[in-house]
């Protein structure tokens, strides 16, 4: 478990690794494929502190699995592992449980 709480209405995301396609018998290589856009919320902030003071929480919560836009956020690597740090407004959409 990551050690790490996003401020306000940040997020730390992990990005789920999608498995290697095989294209017309072409292995892409890890270089040439680009980094995935699903992610799994690993922790969030308090809230979006609104201009009159009052905090308005979070519509994401840790566990959820998100799509996010190709340039959101930023990288940061924590104990070897790579993760975003986005605001939630960054956020496309919360996929279902049953969906992939």
């Amino acid at each position: 478990m990551v050690n790490i709480r996003p401020l306000y209405d940040r997020i730390v995301v992990k990005r789920i690794e999608e498995q290697e396609t095989v294209r017309g018998g072409i292995i892409i290589p890890d270089s040439a494929k680009e980094k995935p856009q699903e992610g799994e919320v690993i922790a969030v902030g308090h809230g979006k502190r609104m201009d009159d003071g009052k905090l308005i929480p979070l519509d994401v919560k840790a566990g959820d699995r998100i799509l996010f836009g190709k340039y959101s956020g930023s990288d940061i690597k924590l104990d070897g592992e790579e993760y975003l740090i986005m605001r939630e407004d960054e956020v496309l959409g919360v996929l279902d449980s049953g969906s992939k």
